[in-house]
């Protein structure tokens, strides 16, 4: 019989990771990657612990964004599927904000060290928020 994804709870250093990246103040959540750590963004192929880091202080910087995990799924073999929403807006215009949905793809390998983060986003409204 062949395993499927199951609906699961959302861990707790997936919270932790979603926090980081809001905040952009990084610790404990992403003691998971390490520096072979790959993470596909859209097109954006970036490889790294720090490069993940610095991808995302690049793209967040200019906002206030919150992240939401709506569902968190789990398959064998160490994946972790995740659904949710981003809410943002330009720091210079906080008013004035945008959600867009986002799918991750988390591959883990047997000590829970995140192997290759797969991301996509929107569609939004870019001139929004960028």
């Amino acid at each position: 019989m062949t395993q499927q994804a199951a609906p699961a709870p959302v861990p707790t250093w997936v919270r932790q990771l979603m926090r980081e990246i809001d905040t952009l103040e990084f610790g404990e959540g992403f003691a998971r990657t390490t520096d072979d750590t790959e993470m596909f963004f859209g097109t954006a192929h970036v490889v790294g612990a720090e490069a993940i880091k610095a991808f995302f202080v690049k793209i967040d910087e200019p906002l206030h964004i919150e992240h939401t995990v709506l569902e968190c799924w789990e398959a064998p073999d160490g994946v972790l599927f995740l659904r949710g929403e981003a809410t943002m807006a330009k720091k210079t215009d906080p008013n004035t904000t945008v959600r867009a949905p986002f799918m991750h793809l988390y591959r883990l390998d047997d000590r829970g060290t995140i192997r290759t983060i797969h991301i996509t986003a929107g569609p939004l409204h870019t001139d929004a928020v960028l």
